[in-house]
Order: structure tokens, then sequence, then C-alpha cells
């Protein structure tokens, strides 16, 4: 089976958002790799943001090409998928004037639910964020080990999809404030939650609040340090942003991790807001937002009639 090997035709300033579904590692090799092979040969920068086994899959199909690309781990970078926007857009942003190449696979097996549904949010965001900008973002997604609803969301994201090694149009792309819409369902109810409502003059007593809870959990010193700031961030947005008040609430997961989720009446009117790294001066929110992205190991958001949560997730390991 013969492989498209060249990258997506755009014309200058264009974007293409392509899902490659593959099957086996020689179909990864030969998608992935040699899309990555040509964009060198065109001379344009390339960013390898896949799972580790799969990186070094590449490094070997690419043989000496491999030194000319920046490669990343995506099981590190996008443990929190909330944060692998600001890295493609950083990337792209250093190449300015350039089309810029991104092989970027978010969701292999082993996700939770939950990561696979902020992955999807991701993939919707992708075509806000590089609409218009000379960007071509290839994402594998390994059709024999992930279950059929993921691939059916890839076809909903990916407006381009090479199949079968055919580049074809998807019959079901879906706008995407349509698949964010889709992403913001209810969050399961934990059994048993401490909660705590502040307001304006507050922020002092939810960091105590938070601390005196994360000391009694299994988290590490400098995971609870960070999960307490993530809290108090998203609770000043609640006070600056949400109303003026707010709901927190803390409990362990089974496995030892912990959950802070903060509830308020606010509005999420930019949905790129927290995904991008902020100006240092900005004061609309976005940079508290962006931080507790790069602070904890998930984060769930909900944009909903009933007001804005935000549920972060914090692991033992």
């Amino acid at each position: 089976m013969r492989y498209s090997t060249a990258p997506p035709a755009a014309g200058p300033g264009a974007f293409v958002h392509r899902a490659l579904f593959y099957r086996d590692p020689a179909q990864y090799a030969a998608g992935a790799g040699g899309f990555v092979r040509a964009a060198l040969r065109a001379g344009e920068p390339v960013l390898v943001a896949v799972p580790g086994p799969q990186v070094e899959a590449l490094r070997q199909y690419l043989g000496a090409d491999a030194d000319a690309v920046e490669r990343v781990d995506m099981t590190e970078l996008g443990r929190n998928p909330g944060r692998i926007l600001a890295a493609l857009w950083e990337f792209a942003d250093r190449h300015r004037g350039r089309t810029a190449r991104i092989v970027g696979e978010a969701i292999w097996p082993g996700r939770s639910p939950a990561e696979v549904r902020e992955t999807v949010r991701y993939e919707a965001l992708v075509n806000t964020a590089f609409a218009g900008r000379a960007t071509t973002v290839l994402c594998p997604y390994d059709t024999t080990r992930l279950p059929a609803q993921v691939i059916a969301d890839a076809r909903r994201t990916h407006p381009a999809l090479t199949e079968e090694g055919r580049d074809v149009r998807s019959a079901h792309y879906t706008d995407p404030a349509a698949v964010r819409a889709d992403c913001d369902g209810p969050l399961p109810e934990p059994d048993h939650a401490l909660a705590l409502e502040y307001s304006g003059g507050g922020l002092a007593r939810v960091r105590e609040h938070a601390e005196a809870w994360a000391r009694r959990t299994g988290l590490r010193p400098a995971r609870r340090d960070d999960l307490v700031l993530a809290i108090s961030e998203a609770a000043a947005n609640s006070i600056a942003h949400g109303g003026g008040k707010g709901t927190l609430r803390l409990w362990m997961t089974t496995d030892g991790g912990a959950v802070a989720e903060v509830h308020d009446d606010g509005r999420l009117t930019d949905p790129m807001a927290g995904r991008r790294r902020p100006p240092l001066a900005s004061g609309d929110g976005g940079r508290g937002l962006w931080m507790i992205h790069q602070l904890c190991d998930l984060v769930e958001t909900r944009a909903m009639d009933t007001g804005f949560t935000l549920r972060l997730h914090m692991t033992t390991a």
C-alpha cells in the first residue's frame, strides 16, 4: 500500500489539519515518516510530538534526517491535553514566514475517558487556533488499538484524512464550536467531596483550606504546592470574572489522586483562554488559566448555562 509522502497541498497562508489512520508500524512509518521526510526536503521546519515509542520509531525511520527534526514525547507534553496547543502555537510562531509542519499524536491507548474528551476538545480548537496560518498538523490514530468512538471523533475534528493510503476530505467534519459544545456534557459526581463556598476577600481562606486538605493526601510536597497554587488561581478567576464568588470541592480518587473543582457563575467567552501563553501584563484571566494548565495533570473545563467549572486533577506519580 502506498502512502502519500508529500505534505498536503496548501497555498500561502493555508492551514491543513489531517488525521492519519494507521493499523500497524509500517503504515505509521510510511504515513508520518514520509510526511516528515517530504517536509524536510522542502526545507520546512518540523515538530514531532508523539508518544515515546513512536518518537523512537520515527527516529529510526528517518535515520540521519532525524537530527533536523524537533522531537518531544507527547506523553509528557500532552499529559494534560490543555497544554498541547500552546506548544504547537509557539513552534509555529518561531517559524513565522515559513510553513510549519507538525506531527501530533495526542490520543494513545490507555488514555482515560476524561483525557480523551479534553483531547477531542483540543483537536477541535486546533482548527480555530491555526485558521489562516501556514501550518500543517498531521495527527496519527491507531485504528486497531483505539476505541471506535475515538476514530469517529477524529473524523469530526479533522477536515482532511489519510486512510488506506489515500488523502480524502472528511465527510463527517463538524464545526469546531459544535464539537466543543459536545465536550461540555455534565461531569460525573464524586461519591464524597469537601465543599467550601467563597467570595471576594476570601482567597486566603481558600488557600488555607486547600493546603490543610492537601497535606492529608498522598501527593508529594511539590505536587501539593502545585495543586494549591492552581486552586488559588482558579478561585481568583472566580472572584474577578465569575460573579465574585464560587464553590470549591475537594476529593480523592480511588487510585490516590487528588481532584479539586471550582465552579462559579462565569461564562467562558474565549475558548482559547488558557490554551496559549498570554502576555506578561495580561489581566483578563488568561494567565491564571494558562498557569492552571501547566500545573495540573488534567484540567477538565465545562462552559454551561449553569456556569463555568474547572476540575483539576493531580496524580501521585
